[in-house]
């Protein structure tokens, strides 16, 4: 048993190690390719995090990728891919922003109403999907996408400045949020800044899910049905609830994504919000294989790429194109999806070979026994 559970662990890293090598390496190739030096990016980009205020970027960057990250896994878990993400954290952020903007109660009231606002959000926007699905049996990939779509435009909407839109210079926002709504962040020095005070919120939602998932019957009902919604249904779990359950929680997550910007930084929400972070958080689940920890490496790993790689537009005496960051984000995900099969065919090749070797192992004792009876 010990040494079958050594084996599962070393699949469990195996995958993100590959991953990563495969994607420096064909990141390294791009380079060479384009006649750039093929280590330089890196040690530039390393360079950078050594600085107190890049660190505190790479935090606060990394605590929304969590966010996201984790309920794409939930969705995952569940076989199901939540590729809405993306528009369910951004209207949630915006009604969140509005709902900021025009009620004015004690902080402690104001702050958990926002969380609770950005959090039903999402998980309606998702629950469209989910209803879609267990109703009519529409993918939630197709639906999911077309909903990121419908959230852009009513989001276009609700800012008009005849609606909820004010317009700040040439930008359309929601208006500056009540300060009671603001959650003041952790200073790190004149120079680092502020690490958003919501970081505590992503530890905290990861937490919830890894005992959720690995300590309830919820959790348990969760996993079944995504491995099997036939066996599930067979021991009692009523699928299409399940499926429905999944994804409201996955969009209420993804409601909470945008929430450590939005009230510890920006305190409106505008045009100039940031885009495809649902996108970003598939990769690190991919990557994180779903696990919190694992999800949390990424999410820094992810962040770090992004906020590193600005510096090497300035590079001297040569300077490197920044979106060599976005060239290994992307291969990363073809080095995950790559190197997670390739590991699983491993994992599933020693696991026959030892099935294989215990029967071999049995037999020979049975025909010992017959041998020696017959003997006798």
């Amino acid at each position: 048993m010990k040494k079958f559970d050594k084996e599962r662990a070393l699949l469990a890293v195996a995958g993100p190690v590959i991953a990563l090598v495969a994607a420096i390496l064909l990141t390294s190739i791009v380079l060479i390719a384009s006649g750039k030096n093929p280590f330089e990016p890196y040690r530039l980009m390393i360079e950078q995090a050594t600085f107190s205020d890049v660190q505190v970027l790479i935090v606060n960057q990394a605590s929304m990728y969590y966010l996201a990250a984790l309920a794409v896994a939930v969705g995952f878990r569940m076989n199901l891919f939540n590729i809405g993400v993306d528009g369910q954290y951004r209207l949630a952020a915006m009604v969140t922003a509005v709902v900021g903007a025009h009620l004015a109660l004690p902080s402690f009231l104001q702050v958990p109403l926002l969380l609770l606002v950005a959090v039903l959000t999402g998980a309606f926007w998702a629950g469209i999907a989910g209803i879609l699905k267990t109703t009519r049996g529409v993918s939630e990939v197709v639906a999911t996408i077309m909903l990121n779509s419908i959230a852009t435009s009513v989001i276009g909407y609700l800012t008009l400045s005849d609606v909820w839109g004010v317009q700040v210079g040439n930008n359309m926002t929601t208006g500056e949020m009540k300060e009671s709504g603001w959650v003041p962040g952790i200073g790190m020095g004149s120079d680092a800044g502020e690490i958003y005070g919501l970081v505590f919120l992503s530890v905290i939602a990861g937490v919830l899910y890894w005992l959720v998932l690995n300590r309830t019957r919820f959790g348990f009902d969760l996993r079944a049905t995504g491995a099997s919604e036939t066996a599930a249904a067979a021991s009692g779990v009523d699928a299409k609830k399940m499926v429905l359950t999944a994804m409201l929680i996955s969009g209420g997550v993804a409601g909470l994504s945008g929430l450590p910007l939005l009230l510890g930084d920006a305190h409106t929400y505008s045009l100039s919000f940031p885009t495809g972070l649902g996108f970003t958080g598939i990769t690190i689940a991919l990557l994180g294989r779903n696990n919190p920890v694992g999800i949390a490496f990424a999410a820094l790993l992810v962040a770090f790429l992004d906020k590193a790689s600005p510096a090497l537009d300035y590079a001297v005496p040569v300077a490197y194109e920044k979106e060599i960051a976005t060239i290994m984000q992307g291969l990363i995900v073809f080095a995950v999806v790559i190197s997670y099969e390739a590991v699983r065919q491993w994992g599933l090749r020693r696991q026959q070979k030892r099935v294989g070797a215990e029967l071999a192992a049995e037999a020979a004792r049975t025909n010992n026994s017959i041998k020696k009876e017959v003997a006798v």
